[in-house]
C-alpha cells in the first residue's frame, strides 16, 4: 500500500496564514488533539492553557464569556447552553440537600417550577417571597438559607426589586445573593456593583437578540464559587453549542444600538397604551404611575428597558381576539428578539401556577406582556391601538 499520499479520511491541517480573521472563527470541534500525555495533563492541572473535550469548553464559548464579563465586570464567568442551565449550575453548584433559598415570587415561570417542584425532590427547600420589600425576604430567611435568588426587573409584572435593602440583608446574614440580570442587562445594570455575589443570564434574549442562539450566562464574584458551578456544569452536560455561541456573540456587536432603540420604543409604546380604550393598565418601569417608579429611576439611570406589560378586560376571550388581530406582532414565549413580540403568561411561561396563584401576582386572563423591538414606534403604536380595538371594540 503507498503512503505518498493522504488519505481522505485524515485530518487535513488548517492552513497558515500571514494575516488573521476579521469574524471570530467558528470552531465546531469536540475534541481536541494533545501533544503528548503530559502536554494533556498540563492542561488539565493549569499549567498549559488547551481545550480537550468541548463539554469541557471551547473556544467560542470563551470568547462569548469574555465579551459578557466585560459588559458585567465580571472574570471567568462561564457559558452554558440555556438560560436554566445556569440557574441550574447555581443551584446544583452552590446548594446542598437541607440547604434553603429565597426567591423573588416573580421570576420566570421555570425559574419557578424548579424552585418549587426540582430543588424540593433533592432535599433542598425554597420560599417565594416579594421582592419589592427586604422586609418580606427577610421574614422568609432560616438558619439554613444560603442563596437569595432575584430578578431586579421581575418577569412579566416588571415590578422593580429592593436590591439595595436585599443585598444589604444578604451581607449581614453571611447568605449568596444572585441575581438574574436577563430584562435589566448590563447596560440597564451592573448588578456586582450592587452587591450580587452571582449574575445569571438568559443570552438567548437581549444579548443574543435574534431568536436563532440558545444559551446562558452565569458568573460569581468568588473564584472558589465559579469553579463550583463550572464543575458542575460540565459534570451535568450544561454545555453550550459552539454555533450558537458563535451567533450570540456576533449578535453582542449591535447590542447597544439594539438595547437603547428598543427601550425608547418602549416608553413610548407604554404611554401610548395608556391613554387607548380598553387597557386597564400599563406597567413600564420610568411611568409615573408604575409602583416602583422611584426605586426604577435611581438603579436603571432613568431608562425603563424595552419591556412592557398591560391589561385589558374581557378575559381570554379577549386575549384570543387581540393576538389574532396583531397580525404582523408575533405571539410567542420568548423576549429580546430585533424585532417585537407578545407573550401571553397565563398560557405560556406562567401556565403551571393555578389561576388564583397568577392573580395574586397580577397576571389576570387579559394580561399581555411585550418584548419590544427596534421598528418603527409609530408603527408599533398604531398596531397595537388596532388589535386592542378589535379585542375591546365597547371600549
Amino acid at each position: 500500500m503507498t503512503t505518498d499520499r493522504p488519505s481522505p479520511v485524515r485530518r487535513t491541517p488548517w492552513p497558515e496564514s500571514a494575516s488573521r480573521p476579521v469574524v471570530t472563527p467558528l470552531q465546531p470541534s469536540v475534541v481536541y488533539a494533545a501533544a503528548s500525555p503530559d502536554a494533556l495533563d498540563a492542561q488539565y492541572e493549569g499549567r498549559a492553557e488547551g481545550y480537550a473535550y468541548a463539554r469541557e469548553g471551547h473556544p467560542n464559548a470563551d470568547v462569548l464569556a469574555r465579551k459578557i464579563d466585560a459588559m458585567e465586570g465580571a472574570e471567568g464567568g462561564l457559558i452554558v447552553g440555556s438560560g436554566m442551565a445556569a440557574v441550574t449550575g447555581v443551584m446544583f453548584g452552590l446548594l446542598k440537600t437541607g440547604d434553603h433559598v429565597v426567591a423573588g415570587n416573580q421570576l420566570y415561570g421555570r425559574s419557578m417550577r424548579m424552585l418549587r417542584a426540582e430543588l424540593p425532590r433533592m432535599g433542598i427547600a425554597a420560599t417565594l417571597a416579594d421582592p419589592t420589600d427586604a422586609g418580606a425576604i427577610a421574614a422568609a430567611l432560616t438558619p439554613q438559607t444560603r442563596l437569595i435568588l432575584i430578578e431586579v426587573v421581575s418577569n412579566p409584572t416588571l415590578r422593580v426589586s429592593d436590591l439595595a435593602g436585599i443585598a444589604a440583608l444578604a451581607r449581614e446574614r453571611g447568605i449568596l445573593l444572585a441575581i438574574d440580570n436577563t430584562f435589566t442587562t448590563p447596560r440597564g445594570l451592573r448588578v456586582f456593583e450592587h452587591g450580587a455575589d452571582i449574575v445569571i443570564h438568559s443570552v438567548t434574549k437581549l444579548l443574543a437578540g435574534h431568536s436563532d442562539a440558545m444559551l446562558g450566562y452565569v458568573a460569581a464574584r468568588d473564584p472558589a464559587l465559579q469553579e463550583a458551578i463550572r464543575g458542575t456544569a460540565i459534570t451535568l452536560g450544561l454545555s453550550p453549542s459552539p454555533f450558537d455561541c458563535w451567533l450570540a456573540e456576533r449578535g453582542l456587536h449591535s447590542f447597544d444600538l439594539r438595547y437603547d432603540r428598543a427601550s425608547a420604543n418602549a416608553a413610548a409604546l407604554a404611554d401610548a397604551l395608556a391613554g387607548m380604550p380598553g387597557v386597564m393598565r400599563v406597567l413600564y418601569p420610568t411611568r409615573p404611575d408604575h409602583p416602583d417608579r422611584d426605586r426604577a429611576a435611581a438603579l436603571l439611570d432613568g431608562r425603563g428597558g424595552n419591556m412592557v406589560s398591560f391589561e385589558i378586560a374581557g378575559g381570554r376571550a379577549a386575549a384570543n381576539a387581540l393576538v389574532a388581530a396583531a397580525q404582523h406582532i408575533p405571539f410567542a414565549p420568548t423576549l429580546g428578539d430585533i424585532g417585537t413580540t407578545l407573550s401571553h403568561p397565563a398560557s405560556s411561561s406562567h401556565r403551571g401556577l393555578s389561576a388564583d396563584e397568577r392573580e395574586a401576582l397580577g397576571m389576570s386572563e387579559g394580561f399581555f406582556r411585550i418584548s419590544v423591538g427596534i421598528e418603527d414606534a409609530d408603527l408599533l403604536i398604531a398596531e397595537f391601538r388596532a388589535a386592542i380595538a378589535a379585542a375591546c371594540p365597547g371600549a
